[in-house]
């Protein structure tokens, strides 16, 4: 008797809905803060987005796990942040088994599949691959059901000869000019779109696991560019047509990139259909994010576009341009529409997800669950969000009390740059003289902030500031 009111206490503890929900994450690559309409883009057109954000809640203060790929993305796993995640840079083809998830590593697939999840990884994973990084493979991270890309090389080319399909490779009709040994190159007959055949699969998931609880992680790859492309050709951004931008008087690079973030706007408007046309829409959580702030490697211009919107610096930079991201959470009747300026990260999703599903998160993470703001009840607040940077010499970055950014670059003991985002939120002025016990408060974390970890030491030497 005492087991069962143990196993009902911890049921009602654990979950506030009456049924296991399903969830969805929809990550794009590369997409800015400003890409989107509904978060003053003025050019590019986003309406399904736009409406996600409409009918939901859309975050004007959320963070990536990273600047760039992959830590970001292990940071999403895991629920651990940039300095406890295990994959805290891009390694690539130089060591791929630092680019990998390892045996013991929990994710947050693992973790819902244990709960009773069907869990499925659809497009880019960039954690794990076939040989020295074999550990890091999806289905042995906790997912049921792999289709894209392992590589995130492999995925920059939007039109590849093949794609894997849980550990097989899948031939496609494309046919490429090959660049490296993993799969990267650029298509000179374009058949086959990757994130076209994504969609579909991600769609054709959901009808089949309709009735059971599902975990899919939908992460295209639009609208990374294709950088080999775009350094053989000047063109990186590869689409299989202009659609409302053909007849535009702009270089072909720009009706690219706007033609790639449409077209993503219009899977995620088909998600959002098919969820209502199958009757789960009200049992769906769906989250709407990009791993890092944009790119300008299709060699599109910025100018255009503001993609960063008020902020500074791109991917690669710590400052907001760089890890601020568009952030959506639709769940009809559940999800209260509105706006929040709520500040969270990354690690947030694997307790969100664990608190979503009714099972306990690892305790181990550094998120905070956002089932409380996104229910209209009192959310708990971070005191530090942290991010690091091994490109170019290693930084450090943390965010204090929904304030403070401090950033450090060029060693261990340099002084920290200190911005205040609530009078500067371009982060052009270093108050650190102003406000001298922030700055020292920043930079006591920081020296505590990350565990060690062989394959991702620091090598620091002087860095250069971020432009915008």
């Amino acid at each position: 008797m005492k087991l069962l009111l143990a196993l009902l206490f911890l049921s009602v503890a654990h979950s506030s809905f009456s049924a296991q929900p399903n969830i969805i994450w929809i990550m794009a690559d590369d997409l800015g803060w400003g890409d989107l309409g509904c978060y003053g883009q003025k050019v590019i057109t986003t309406p399904n987005l736009d409406r996600m954000a409409k009918e939901g809640m859309r975050f004007t203060h959320f963070y990536s796990g990273a600047t760039v790929c992959a830590p970001s993305r292990s940071v999403l796993m895991t629920g651990l942040h940039h300095g406890h995640t295990r994959i805290r840079g891009n390694a690539g083809q130089t060591n791929p088994a630092a680019q990998a998830l390892k045996e013991g590593d929990v994710t947050v697939a693992s973790v819902l599949k244990k709960a009773g999840y069907k869990t499925a990884l659809i497009g880019k994973w960039g954690l794990g691959n076939v040989g020295e990084a074999e550990s890091g493979l999806p289905r042995k991270q906790g997912f049921d059901y792999f289709y894209g890309y392992l590589s995130q090389h492999h995925a920059h080319n939007h039109f590849p000869d093949y794609l894997w399909r849980n550990e097989s490779k899948e031939a496609l009709s494309n046919i490429i000019v090959p660049v490296g040994e993993d799969g990267a190159g650029y298509a000179t007959e374009a058949i086959h779109y990757a994130d076209d055949l994504f969609t579909d699969d991600a769609l054709k998931f959901v009808t089949e696991n309709k009735a059971a609880p599902f975990f899919l992680y939908w992460a295209m790859v639009i609208p990374h560019a294709n950088n080999e492309r775009g350094k053989i050709l000047g063109d990186g951004a590869h689409v299989p047509d202009y659609g409302p931008y053909a007849d535009k008087d702009w270089p072909q690079q720009d009706k690219g990139q706007a033609a790639m973030i449409t077209r993503l706007d219009s899977y995620v408007g088909r998600m959002m259909d098919h969820l209502k046309v199958l009757g789960i829409a009200e049992n769906t959580l769906v989250i709407f994010s990009s791993d890092n702030g944009p790119h300008n490697e299709s060699q599109h211009d910025l100018e255009r576009f503001d993609p960063n919107g008020p902020f500074t610096g791109i991917k690669r930079s710590l400052t907001d341009g760089g890890i601020r991201v568009p952030f959506i959470a639709w769940w009809p009747g559940k999800v209260k529409p509105g706006e929040s300026a709520h500040v969270g990260y990354f690690p947030d999703f694997m307790p969100t997800a664990a608190e979503v599903a009714g099972t306990p998160a690892p305790e181990q993470t550094d998120g905070i669950s956002l089932v409380p703001v996104l229910t209209g009840k009192e959310q708990p607040k971070h005191d530090f969000l942290y991010w690091e940077f091994h490109e170019g010499g290693f930084k450090q970055a943390a965010f204090y009390q929904g304030r403070w950014k401090g950033i450090r670059s060029g060693g261990p003991d340099a002084p920290v740059q200190l911005f205040d985002q609530q009078n500067d939120i371009a982060e052009l002025t270093n108050v650190a003289d102003k406000h001298p016990d922030i700055a020292t408060k920043i930079s006591d974390y920081l020296k505590i902030a990350r565990t060690p970890l062989a394959e991702w030491e620091p090598q620091w030497k002087a860095g250069k500031k971020s432009k915008r």
